[in-house]
């Protein structure tokens, strides 16, 4: 008789997205990413979890991380935690495993008893990962919000801060993403045709516009509307970007818009750049960098930029080829679900 499989399923339950992976005898078979704006209301992770019903059907063991009790629907990262808990317990029978970062995986109960170690410890799943599959690496995981920087030597993690708040101040912690940024999060003015602009400080444009004009943005990775609610293309995303500079979209070229991208793109590595640097520290020079998330393009770019070698998340986790993009751009979940399992 042949042996049944083991199935592990894991969770990323953000504030943004919900990122569920499936991972069969030690290896990612399934990855998928959902829009899950939680400060519309819960609704929208149960929709979101009926959605990914498919890929977690019949997981032996079920394992959770979670950023999303920042959610502003949630007075507090304690009650967000709580309630989080509460969705995952009445859901999900069987066994199910909370990550608590330097913990390590508890029970629910254990869980809610430790809301500080369980609160936004995604970024610690996946460097341990990372540690275990990788030893010495400076490992970025760039989502659609924000970059994890995290040291990892001698195979283990490396961090100066936990929380956000330390994490924030350590450089380990920058609150910008490749799609969902706001443009004045990551420059106060634009040049255009020789003169600095200073923006105009509204909701016109994301990070994502940038990418999308430089032509770098896979569509598959920007699930939330637009700035105004208008079509995601290049035409769309340059009428946004003008407005951020009080223009129109007729009034610059095409090659010209391209250059007011470029700029923010930029912008938004310097950011990384410049806490990577302080994160890397005295860290050997043939240290690669390991990248993960929707945002690989930056963090190659940040790579070549820092001369190491870049290691692709996606290249060195156990998983099927046709969905190691998918298991990389929700890297927690496939942490979480293949660090629950026994082959680690």
């Amino acid at each position: 008789m042949e042996k049944r499989k083991s199935i592990v399923a894991g969770f990323d339950i953000g504030g943004a997205h919900l990122k569920v992976t499936r991972a069969e005898d030690g290896r990612i078979v399934e990855a998928v990413t959902v829009a899950t704006p939680l400060w519309l209301g819960l609704d929208n992770l149960t929709s979101a979890f009926e959605e990914t019903a498919p890929i977690y059907a019949g997981a032996d063991r079920n394992a959770f991380t979670m950023t999303g009790e920042l959610a502003d629907i949630f007075p507090s990262r304690d009650a967000g935690v709580a309630t989080l808990l509460d969705e995952t317990s009445t859901r999900f029978p069987g066994e199910k495993l909370i990550y608590a970062g330097r913990s390590g995986f508890v029970g629910v109960e254990q869980a809610a008893r430790l809301s500080a170690d369980v609160a936004s410890a995604n970024w610690h799943a996946t460097a341990s990962l990372v540690a275990k599959l990788a030893g010495d690496a400076l490992f970025v995981d760039m989502g659609s919000t924000t970059t994890d920087i995290i040291a990892i030597t001698n195979g283990a993690v490396a961090h100066d801060g936990y929380t956000d708040a330390g994490r924030l101040l350590s450089g380990e912690l920058v609150y910008t993403g490749f799609t969902r940024t706001f443009l004045f999060g990551v420059a106060s003015s634009a040049p255009v045709r020789g003169r600095l602009t200073p923006l105009m400080n509204e909701y016109f444009a994301s990070i994502a516009d940038a990418h999308r004009i430089l032509g770098v943005l896979d569509e598959k990775d920007d699930r939330h509307a637009s700035a105004d609610g208008k079509e995601k293309t290049i035409d769309g995303s340059i009428a946004r970007l003008a407005r951020m500079i009080g223009r129109d979209a007729a009034e610059l070229t095409l090659p010209e818009w391209r250059e007011v991208a470029r700029w923010f793109s930029e912008q938004q590595l310097r950011k990384i750049h410049d806490a990577a640097s302080l994160v890397a520290g005295p860290m050997a020079r043939d240290v690669p960098i390991v990248g993960a998330g929707t945002g690989r393009w930056q963090i190659r770019r940040l790579a070549e930029r820092m001369e190491r070698r870049f290691v692709d998340f996606a290249e060195i986790i156990p998983a099927d080829d046709a969905v190691r993009r998918e298991a990389s751009s929700a890297a927690p979940a496939s942490a979480v679900a293949l660090l629950a399992g026994s082959q680690f």
